[in-house]
């Protein structure tokens, strides 16, 4: 390539890069479509982050947002479902994987907790089954 090729290629890169949203941060949002007086017990980390314990009550919805880390940006959580101080099932998961080499911005991870499992979508297709809910004590059954 000649200078003046190189020249058009940073421009273009310029003009795309500048329309694009580096400075919006991504997201994971639970939403709790558990039973009556179900109760959802969600901690999640990452490497650098304890989010502490948050409790939702049916329909309440529970999100963080943050911004990709090029050394990857994971967040793993726990979930336990019960009425008051009884938790009856249990499911363990990464919510959210990026960064490295590809630096999301503005990416959402959409986790639905139902009676039957926990749904993902990025909002823009129909959820869909990921995990299902384990008994207390038992290993996470991926769907």
């Amino acid at each position: 390539m000649n200078f003046f090729s190189y020249f058009l290629v940073v421009i273009v890169l310029c003009a795309g890069l500048s329309n694009a949203k580096f400075n919006e941060k991504n997201s994971v949002v639970f939403k709790n479509s558990l039973g009556p007086k179900n109760v959802l017990k969600i901690h999640c980390i990452s490497k650098d982050d304890d989010l502490g314990y948050n409790y939702l009550r049916p329909g309440q919805i529970y999100e963080f947002s943050f911004h990709d880390s090029v050394l990857k940006t994971k967040f793993d959580c726990e979930l336990w479902q019960g009425r008051g101080p009884t938790y009856k099932f249990y499911a363990n998961f990464r919510a959210y994987k990026g960064g490295g080499l590809i630096v999301h911005s503005g990416k959402k991870n959409f986790w639905e907790v139902r009676e039957d499992g926990i749904y993902f979508t990025h909002g823009k297709e129909i959820p869909k089954l990921e995990y299902k809910w384990s008994p207390i004590g038992e290993p996470p059954i991926r769907s």
